[in-house]
């Protein structure tokens, strides 16, 4: 099994992420933009001589200018294929050859629950910060079968949102209509003390995808005047999507605008191809009433194993 360093190009990266399902975090593009945050991205490649079995795209920041945190989140990306003992064995080779000096701290936070597989691959490696909590909608099931598995409350506040004659809705890659969701989202952050990649990540992110259909969508909701009263914003990554941001005013809110939003956007994903949907984090202890929301789509409730050193 060999590890190669910064080799692997920018096609094959993609293919493989694509293939084998990898989350945003080890997209090509996500790399890409944080480096214009001034993060250091390291991008690994395993294989055994001639087939690709895995790819791990590290973060990589200097603490007192000598000592290096190098994060691998939700990554490496495994050709499913691969034992999870051979998983392991690649682990601790990423591991030893970091190129990066000796003072350094790699973390691995594997896109798995924890369990009997997950122990084998962290096999060698102790976990030092519990697990990400989010929600997981399959987007390969018909769409009448997503709805069905809307919580029953959620489906009415759909079903009202749809008879709604106040506003009008749209998907698409829309940039203007994004620049200002971030906009809001900025302020809406500052009001409400939240924390969350810069507004400039989200374009640095659109500017490196493959294309604007491949990269993001926004679904907006959109008053008579012509008002934006709600809108949700997509990063797309290969065969998966994840929810990033959304935001709505008090009209759109009453409207349960944000419940029609989501489901216009899951229809427009299904149409692209996506393949599974990530709803983002849930913390019901914090965020109730947005986790409840995520909850109330039926999709999968997924926490990962947690970070490991």
């Amino acid at each position: 099994m060999n590890v190669a360093w910064d080799e692997v190009s920018r096609n094959n990266w993609e293919l493989f992420h694509k293939q084998h399902g990898g989350s945003l975090e080890q997209s090509w593009a996500y790399g890409q933009a944080l480096q214009t945050l001034k993060v250091r991205i390291l991008r690994a490649s395993i294989t055994d001589g001639t087939s690709l079995l895995g790819i791990a795209q590290f973060m990589s920041r200097r603490l007192a200018g000598y000592l290096s945190i190098t994060s691998c989140t939700r990554g490496p990306v495994w050709h499913p294929d691969l034992p999870h003992a051979d998983r392991a064995r690649a682990l601790r080779a990423l591991k030893k050859s970091l190129p990066l000096p000796a003072l350094r701290v790699p973390l691995f936070s594997p896109n798995a629950p924890a369990g009997p597989d997950t122990d084998q691959e962290t096999r060698g490696l102790w976990r030092v910060m519990t697990g990400y909590s989010t929600v997981m909608l399959d987007l390969r099931r018909p769409l009448a079968h997503v709805r069905s598995d809307l919580e029953g409350k959620w489906r009415n506040r759909l079903v009202k949102a749809e008879a709604d004659t106040a506003f009008a809705t749209r998907v698409e890659a829309n940039l203007p209509e994004c620049l200002r969701l971030l906009e809001r989202e900025t302020q809406q952050r500052s009001e409400k003390k939240f924390h969350g990649l810069p507004a400039s990540f989200v374009q640095a992110y659109i500017e490196a995808a493959p294309s604007k259909e491949e990269g993001f969508a926004v679904s907006f909701a959109q008053s008579r005047q012509k008002d934006t009263t709600a809108a949700m914003l997509f990063l797309i990554h290969g065969s998966g999507a994840t929810y990033h941001v959304g935001w709505s005013d008090e009209a759109g809110r009453k409207a349960n605008a944000h419940n029609l939003l989501l489901w216009r956007g899951i229809d427009y994903l299904k149409k692209l191809g996506i393949e599974r949907l990530d709803l983002g984090g849930v913390n019901t202890r914090v965020h109730p009433g947005i986790s409840r929301f995520k909850l109330g789509t039926g999709g999968h409730p997924l926490t990962l194993a947690g970070t490991y050193f």
